[in-house]
């Protein structure tokens, strides 16, 4: 069903980033749907919508594009805010078990696939006029090597080329697809990121017309900043 107002359903909604996205298309006049295992659904409001979710389960982000559609409407705005990461040891990368691997890519890439699938088929359904806008909260990992977080960067760089080749595939339909990545001002990763800037950023991609570069690598204050793919590969 079309909404009679714009809908945004952010996947992983923790206190920094998922809860700063919500409040900014909130203020925008968006109903908004947060799935993330921590909600409780009673606490969900007539302009929120609380959907626990487990994103190591990929019929849990079909359950969530769901839950919205039938409370406010097909999102026309899908953030995909979930990572997971297994450390290990920086030396042996491959001290990590096959399940840790599995469960990380799960969450990293194959819960983001679906995401993105059901993100389309709504799309397919809204008018010209709405935002149809995917984004996936990235890092630096799709470009740069910690040993210690080889799950994450396997699940990172599957997650950017899947978002590339999104971005040129539907971009004639009007679908826009993005990979945000925070940084600091000389390029370098930012390891704390800033939850209001990806918030203005989003608002930004979602609220402009056709797609901008899929690889949105931004700075804090100043927005998107092109430092691409020239970051040093081993970090």
């Amino acid at each position: 069903m079309a909404a009679k107002y714009p809908v945004a359903l952010i996947l992983g909604a923790g206190p920094n980033i998922g809860q700063a996205i919500a409040r900014t298309f909130a203020s925008k006049g968006y109903k908004v749907g947060l799935a993330a295992r921590s909600l409780k659904e009673t606490d969900s409001t007539d302009n929120q919508l609380n959907i626990p979710s487990d994103f190591s389960k990929t019929e849990d982000v079909v359950n969530a594009f769901t839950q919205v559609t039938k409370v406010f409407g097909i999102p026309s705005v899908v953030v995909y805010n979930v990572s997971a990461s297994t450390f290990t040891p920086p030396d042996d990368p491959f001290a990590l078990s096959l399940t840790e691997f599995t469960r990380d890519s799960t969450i990293n890439i194959h819960s983001a696939f679906v995401a993105a699938q059901q993100a389309v088929q709504g799309f397919a359904q809204l008018p010209p006029s709405a935002a149809r806008t995917f984004i996936y909260t990235g890092n630096v990992l799709n470009v740069a090597v910690l040993p210690r977080f080889v799950s994450q960067g396997v699940g990172k760089s599957g997650a950017a080329h899947m978002i590339w080749a999104a971005s040129e595939a539907y971009k004639d339909k009007g679908y826009k697809f993005y990979y945000a990545d925070e940084r600091k001002a000389d390029g370098a990763p930012k390891y704390r990121v800033n939850g209001d800037a990806h918030a203005e950023l989003f608002w930004e991609l979602a609220s402009g017309e056709g797609q901008g570069p899929w690889m949105q690598t931004f700075v804090k204050g100043v927005g998107y900043k092109g430092f691409g793919s020239g970051y040093a590969a081993v970090v």
